[in-house]
């Protein structure tokens, strides 16, 4: 009886960010206890009951330790009115992610907080450079599953089981010249950090994972041998 105890609680502290059959070859990197494995704002955000929240008035980026290039990431997320809060892809630790890497913006489009958003501001847009389609978020208080892959050039993103985001790199920025007319120099990284970008609003973040593809498979595996 008391071992059933012992199963019993462990499941649920992990129910938060468990792995699932669709998860088959998906690394979680978050252990839902701690910030093990991240770094940056670790002081602004928080671990709830198996949740990274993000309170209220805090912000910052927080990053992983590691760094990926190609992979698919699957995370679950929730928003409160107005919310907005960024995922960096391919990022360096200093600069600003959405220049120096790239940020996929996550936002509480319907909000009139944001009467005048450019395509490329909406939820799933990659910032500045390629707007996603708008339409697929669920009610504010709701978790909202999403989906980004990072393969090569191509950028794709699908939100509660909608392709929203498929873009070429190349295409979407030809020569270098972006939509908002901005330099974007992390558009040429190959590799970099993942992480949250936080400006002031709650956001709740759950079972993230990843799965790395091709190459960046191959070469984890290598470092792992070492």
């Amino acid at each position: 009886m008391r071992l059933f105890f012992i199963l019993l609680a462990g499941s649920l502290s992990l129910g938060c960010n468990r792995v699932t059959g669709d998860d088959q070859g998906f690394i979680p990197l978050f252990n839902g206890k701690n910030f093990s494995g991240w770094m940056g704002a670790t002081d602004q955000y928080r671990v709830e009951d198996g949740v990274i929240v993000l309170p209220e008035g805090r912000g910052g980026k927080l990053l992983t330790e590691k760094e990926y290039g190609n992979f698919v990431l699957k995370f679950d997320f929730k928003l409160t009115p107005g919310a907005n809060n960024g995922l960096a892809i391919r990022a360096p630790v200093k600069g600003d992610a959405a220049y120096n890497g790239m940020e996929l913006q996550i936002l509480d489009n319907d909000s009139d907080r944001w009467p005048d958003l450019k395509p490329y501001q909406t939820h799933g847009s990659i910032y500045g450079v390629a707007p996603a389609k708008r339409g697929f978020l669920k009610p504010v208080g709701q978790w909202n599953q999403q989906e980004v892959t990072c393969d090569g050039q191509n950028i794709r993103v699908v939100l509660n089981g909608h392709l929203i985001l498929d873009a070429d790199l190349d295409k979407v920025a030809p020569g270098g010249k972006t939509t908002d007319e901005q330099n974007h120099p992390g558009l040429k990284n190959t590799q970099g950090h993942l992480g949250f970008l936080g400006h002031g609003d709650q956001v709740s973040f759950r079972n993230i994972r990843l799965r790395p593809l091709n190459s960046e498979s191959k070469k984890q595996g290598a470092q792992e041998k070492e």
